[in-house]
């Protein structure tokens, strides 16, 4: 499988089968462990291991290794897919209405109607192929109407959140 990563302000390309792993042009055996029941992950790379702690985050990972800590945001070829398909804007059209980007089930929401909401804050997690999606706002304004629940499946287009235009 092959990832794309990236840390601060490198990116890399990771292509991973089974215990190798090649960075770029570097051959690596790599194994991650997760240790149950906690944030840590053990890493061993070509023999040398290290314990780091991992969270995920909205639109990535955080790792935490000896009081440094890095943002890592991982796309494998599976979501660079999807994204390419649907388009990476969340746009709102003049209606207000917040539409479905691709077929799935609401899987929580992050608002209820009269909640103020401001430009890219979270509306509402969708699930399709297995991925969890947050949907966001393209810009700022007030809950008007909800049109789904937790568990609904939705098609592409279909009606998610009605937003009003803020008031100023």
């Amino acid at each position: 499988m092959r990832y794309q990563v990236r840390v601060g302000d490198g990116e890399f390309t990771i292509d991973v089968d089974g215990e190798r792993v090649r960075v770029g042009d570097k051959a690596l055996v790599a194994r991650l462990v997760s240790i149950p029941g906690s944030p840590l992950v053990r890493m061993a790379i070509d023999g040398i291991s290290r314990t780091y702690a991992m969270s995920r985050i909205h639109g990535g990972w955080e790792l935490q290794r000896e009081g440094r800590r890095w943002m890592a945001e991982v796309a494998d070829e599976r979501t660079r897919s999807l994204k390419q398909l649907v388009g990476r804007s969340q746009h709102r059209p003049e209606n207000g209405i917040v539409r479905a980007p691709m077929p799935g089930m609401v899987l929580r929401l992050a608002v209820e109607t009269g909640q103020k909401v401001a430009a890219g804050g979270g509306l509402l997690v969708l699930e399709a192929m297995k991925m969890e999606n947050e949907i966001r706002a393209s810009g700022g304004g007030v809950v008007k109407q909800i049109f789904v629940r937790p568990g609904q499946a939705v098609e592409k287009g279909a009606k998610l959140i009605e937003i009003s235009a803020a008031q100023g």
